[in-house]
């Protein structure tokens, strides 16, 4: 990799807390994202997530960071693109039922 490009970090399952995911998902505007990319293959980047939800970018980026950093999505960097999708996967592992609770919940 080189040097001037940055590594996006994410947490590893296995240490997903959950008081700190539902302390980040249960902002209102952050639980909308969620169900943004619950779609199945949903892969959508920052901009196109602010278009869906009406939001300034820069607040996109900052409710997705925080999404990120407490494992709930994962960012996938594409030359200068960033795309964004649930840790489906990984959540339902360490928390059976969790996501379908959340996107199942209006």
């Amino acid at each position: 990799m080189p040097a001037h490009v940055r590594e996006i970090h994410h947490p590893a399952a296995a240490d997903f807390d959950l008081p700190t995911i539902l302390r980040t998902v249960g902002d209102p505007l952050r639980l909308r994202v969620v169900r943004a990319l619950s779609a199945p293959g949903a892969e959508p980047t920052c901009g196109q997530i602010s278009e869906i939800l009406g939001l300034p970018t820069s607040t996109c980026s900052y409710h997705l960071r925080l999404l990120r950093e407490a494992g709930v999505t994962r960012t996938r960097a594409a030359g200068t693109e960033r795309f964004i999708s649930l840790r489906r996967d990984d959540l339902e592992r360490r928390f059976p039922g969790l996501i379908d609770v959340l996107v199942g919940s209006e």
